[in-house]
């Protein structure tokens, strides 16, 4: 976790400038991480690819994984808000059950993987990276938190959904997509597929009411 703290510790920018400039680290570190890999990746490289001098640079990031965190957490920030919309939409048409979120949230995590190619080879395939384990592993115990929120809020749900039961379905799924993406960029869609029906078999153990 030491990492994790010290990538937000880094000066966050507030002129325009300095903001354009952090932005232009991170697109082209997401460049290099499609082609190159997590692993292979250096400072020095990004700071070539970005247009900007390595000491600029360390203005805003201590190191690589400095930089691969702000790329994974701007990307999950994306993914956060595309798993609210959907949810907030699945509510709204009155479709909420168990499976219903199960298989929302997973499928909106896909749409972003579609769009965020760096985002799979950094989070899916980068676990070997002790700061992007880290984050991972924080992300979903805040995923899951959030989902047994709804759930119980929603009456989905009974009490006995404990945050370890919520926790567990989200790692299962974790690792569902780590393997659905260990070798294609496009995913095993009917590995997905699978993992949607274990969770929901897990989690509707705890369903309110006869299981849905």
């Amino acid at each position: 976790m030491a990492t994790v703290e010290r990538a937000s510790a880094r000066r966050a920018p507030v002129q325009e400038r300095s903001r354009k400039r952090v932005e232009a680290i991170l697109d082209a570190a997401e460049r290099l991480v499609v082609g190159r890999g997590v692993e292979a990746l250096t400072t020095r490289e990004i700071a070539v690819a970005a247009g900007v001098p390595v000491a600029s640079l360390y203005q805003y990031f201590a190191d690589k994984e400095a930089v691969l965190l702000a790329l994974a957490e701007r990307d999950m920030a994306e993914m956060d808000e595309q798993v609210a919309t959907d949810l907030a939409a699945l509510a709204e048409a009155d479709d909420l059950t168990v499976a219903t979120l199960v298989e929302t949230a997973v499928r909106a995590f896909v749409k972003v993987y579609a769009r965020r190619r760096a985002f799979v080879e950094i989070y899916l395939r980068g676990r070997t990276n002790t700061a992007v384990h880290a984050f991972g592993r924080e992300h979903n115990v805040r995923v899951a938190r959030a989902l047994r929120a709804l759930a119980l809020e929603s009456g989905l749900a009974r009490p006995e959904l404990s945050e370890q039961a919520a926790v567990l379905a989200v790692e299962v799924g974790d690792r569902v997509f780590q393997l659905a993406y260990e070798h294609d960029h496009r995913g095993d869609a009917a590995l997905v597929e699978e993992g949607i029906v274990l969770m929901t078999a897990y989690l509707e153990r705890y369903a309110a009411g006869p299981a849905r």
